[in-house]
C-alpha cells in the first residue's frame, strides 16, 4: 500500500445542507448506520419503530457519530426491493424527528430522487446514493437545490466492469462527477465511496483496501463502508453481528491510506480505532520536512 498524499490530513470542509459543514481531513469523521428496514442483513428490523430509530441515532450522535445515515431499504444482495412508498413512510417520520434535535446531522442512504426530496424537505443534510447519482438522475438536481451534500458509490451491479479494479472506479465516477457538476453541486458537497462489497469478491475487496491510495488522484474526499461486510466475515469467521472488531481493523487500515470518513454500525469502536490511526497520521506528518 503506498503512502497517501499529505494534502488528504489537511483540513478541508465538506458542505452539508441547512448551512452545515463537517470538516474533513485532520481527524477522521464517522457516519453511523440506522436501518429501518426488516431486512438489513446485520441489524435488520431493530429500528422498526420510530421511537426506537430515534433512540439509537441519538445514541450514535452521543458516541461520536458526525452523521447519522438513515435508509429504509435493504441493498443487501437478494434483498426484497421496496416501493418508493413503503421507503418513505418507514424514513420520513425518523428524520422529521431527528431534524428537531439539537446538533444531528442527517444522511438519507436512497437512490429514489422523489425519496431524496421529501427527505432533504423533512430535515436532511446530506444523500448517500448506492447507484452514484446514475440510476435517477435527477437526484443530483434536488441535492443542488437544496445544497446538500451527496456521497457517491461505485458499484458493479447490472453492468459489465472495467478488467482493472481501479480503472473502473474511475470510469464509473466519472460519469456520477458529470451528473453532479451538470446539476450545479460544487466539489466541496461531494464525498466518493468505492462501494465495498458492491459485485466485488472478497479478492476485490483487498485488493480495493491495498490499492485505496490511488483513488485519491480522483482529488475529492473518500468515504469507507467496509462495516461488517461479507469479506470481513470471511477473514474472520464471524457472522454479520460479530463483525466490529474485523470492522475496526479495516477501519484503521484505510484512515492510514487517507480515507476521510466512515460508515459504520458500531460508533464507539471504531471512534476508538480511529483515535489511534488519527494519532498515528498526525505523529508521522509532525516528522515529515515542513511540519515542524
Amino acid at each position: 500500500m503506498q503512502t497517501p498524499p499529505d494534502s488528504v490530513f489537511l483540513p478541508r470542509p465538506l458542505r452539508l445542507g441547512r448551512d452545515r459543514a463537517i470538516e474533513l481531513g485532520p481527524r477522521a469523521r464517522l457516519m453511523g448506520i440506522l436501518n429501518v428496514t426488516p431486512d438489513s442483513f446485520s441489524d435488520g428490523g431493530l429500528h422498526a419503530d420510530q421511537r426506537i430509530a430515534v433512540e439509537a441515532a441519538l445514541a450514535m450522535v452521543g458516541e461520536g457519530a458526525d452523521i447519522v445515515d438513515i435508509g429504509g431499504e435493504s441493498t443487501r444482495p437478494g434483498a426484497d426491493p421496496v416501493s418508493a412508498l413503503e421507503e418513505q413512510r418507514r424514513i420520513l417520520p425518523v428524520i422529521e424527528a431527528l431534524a428537531g434535535q439539537e446538533g444531528v446531522l442527517i444522511s438519507v442512504d436512497t437512490w429514489r430522487a422523489e425519496t431524496a426530496r421529501l427527505a432533504l424537505a423533512a430535515g436532511a443534510h446530506l444523500i448517500n446514493d448506492v447507484w452514484g447519482l446514475q440510476r435517477e438522475p435527477e437526484i443530483a438536481r434536488f441535492a443542488s437545490d437544496a445544497g446538500a451534500a451527496v456521497a457517491i458509490m461505485h458499484t458493479g451491479r447490472e453492468r459489465q466492469c472495467l478488467p482493472d479494479l481501479v480503472e473502473d472506479q474511475f470510469g464509473w465516477f466519472a460519469g456520477s462527477l458529470e451528473i453532479a457538476r451538470r446539476a450545479g453541486i460544487d466539489d466541496d458537497r461531494i464525498l466518493l465511496d468505492p462501494g465495498f462489497g458492491f459485485a466485488k469478491d472478497a479478492d476485490d475487496n483487498l485488493e480495493l483496501m491495498a490499492r485505496f491510495t490511488e483513488l485519491h488522484a480522483l482529488g475529492l474526499p473518500l468515504l469507507a463502508g467496509t462495516s461488517r461486510k461479507r469479506f470481513i466475515g470471511g477473514l474472520t469467521g464471524r457472522e454479520a453481528a460479530d463483525r466490529d472488531v474485523g470492522t475496526v481493523a479495516t477501519s484503521v487500515v484505510l484512515r492510514l491510506a487517507g480515507a476521510a470518513m466512515f460508515r459504520v454500525h458500531n460508533v464507539a469502536f471504531n471512534k476508538d480505532g480511529l483515535a489511534v490511526a488519527d494519532a498515528m497520521v498526525q505523529s508521522s506528518r509532525k516528522k515529515e520536512p515542513g511540519h515542524g
